[in-house]
């Protein structure tokens, strides 16, 4: 009888893991627990470190750290890397945290929006659905092929590499750009 509830058990954990329910993912080389918060996984993965140094001075650690739920699109390391040189290093001066503030609340949604959700906007919309940002302006969400896009106000457009990265507060995707507002 053990073995069978064992199991029985096995099988509900495997069905729960597949479908998305509680599923723990790598980015950066580290797990992302979905029982953590967005900073509390977001500072194990070493493809953000740029991204968490960002967020630590623009002192939205707390707000990230909150109930939420939000979603965040999280640029990697390679995705700073590629704004003009010393673009990041002049965003991370203590003077520029306003502008700083600004880009990084770009990034993120208010409510928990899955990348089936997302897809289901945009078909909804014809082929482009348009989500408002925490910071007021507006990100546009298409897709190329069965890849979800992301455009910001000024034309510029990053994939989503990583989708439906759970969070006990919302939900990252990580994304290969820095989304630009006006």
């Amino acid at each position: 009888m053990k073995k069978i509830k064992l199991l029985v058990m096995l099988v509900c954990t495997s069905l729960f893991a597949t479908n998305g329910i509680a599923q723990t993912k790598m980015v950066g080389g580290a797990a992302m627990y979905p029982s953590k918060n967005i900073v509390e996984n977001a500072i194990n993965s070493k493809d953000h470190t740029t991204l968490v140094a960002a967020v630590k001075a623009a002192g939205l650690v707390p707000t990230l750290e909150s109930k939420g739920p939000f979603t965040v699109f999280a640029p990697t390391n390679e995705a700073f890397n590629a704004l003009p040189k010393g673009t990041v290093e002049t965003l991370l001066m203590p003077e520029n945290k306003a502008k700083l503030t600004g880009i990084l609340t770009y990034h993120v949604v208010p409510g928990k929006i899955s990348a089936m959700d997302l897809m289901k906007m945009v078909k909804k919309e014809k082929g482009k659905a348009t989500l408002k940002t925490v910071n007021g302006e507006n990100i546009f969400i298409t897709m190329k092929g069965k890849q979800l896009m992301i455009t910001d106000e000024n034309g510029g457009t990053a994939k989503i590499t990583i989708s439906d990265v759970n969070q006990s507060n919302g939900v990252i995707h990580v994304i290969n750009k820095v989304l630009l507002p006006k």
